[in-house]
């Protein structure tokens, strides 16, 4: 039996949120545990009830949904966040990642697409469409930056792009956890990113997503 994944939904819009909550409530293994409707109660009830994913719009009142996702990951690193919203313009699911979003959805999805997002997002695993991961990637770094990592930094960035956790990679390589981190954030320095989503797009643009 799966774990209970408990959600934070943060959308300004009343009928937005009771439609998913009694969509996530009809399914097992998901419990609504809050609902913001602005940017600054979702940060608030962030803090409050440290749910295991947050649904966020990215067009909220007081604080955006970029800010809003910042703000989370600044007092929480390991947060879990999934947009979901009407807007899937570059700049928009950029800022979104870039701040620190897992996944990227939009409104239009199924309920299936939805639910394998939470549990991909709950996993640790980004979220993307295939046209959205392009756009993310058309800046990435020269195979001159990947000749400065060493053989190591270049094995974690495989599996990485793979979509295994740090507890996965620390397994596949037998070293620890902790020394997996110290690697990710390093690639993420050599490489010019700001956090993991994007070192796996890049990394599987590159085609080092194939089995070690």
């Amino acid at each position: 039996m799966e774990d209970l994944i408990r959600i934070l939904i943060a959308d300004d819009h009343f009928v937005v949120r009771q439609g998913l909550s009694s969509l996530l409530v009809a399914r097992n293994g998901m419990k609504v545990v809050a609902e913001a409707a602005t940017g600054r109660e979702a940060i608030d009830l962030a803090r409050m009830h440290q749910p295991d994913v947050i649904i966020m719009d990215m067009m909220m009142p007081e604080v955006d949904g970029t800010q809003a996702i910042s703000c989370i990951r600044k007092e929480n690193a390991r947060a879990k966040i999934l947009v979901l919203t009407s807007f899937g313009e570059d700049r928009q699911v950029s800022d979104a990642i870039k701040a620190g979003a897992l996944g990227y959805l939009l409104k239009d999805s199924s309920p299936d697409d939805l639910f394998h997002a939470i549990r991909n997002v709950h996993r640790g695993k980004m979220v993307l469409s295939q046209d959205m991961a392009v756009k993310l990637v058309q800046s990435s770094p020269t195979h001159s930056e990947l000749e400065q990592l060493t053989e190591r930094e270049f094995d974690v960035l495989k599996l990485v792009a793979q979509g295994q956790t740090n507890a996965e990679i620390a397994e596949s390589l037998s070293i620890g956890v902790t020394t997996v981190r110290t690697h990710v954030g390093r690639l993420l320095s050599k490489l010019g990113y700001s956090n993991r989503t994007q070192l796996a797009l890049f990394a599987a643009e590159q085609n080092l997503h194939s089995p070690l």
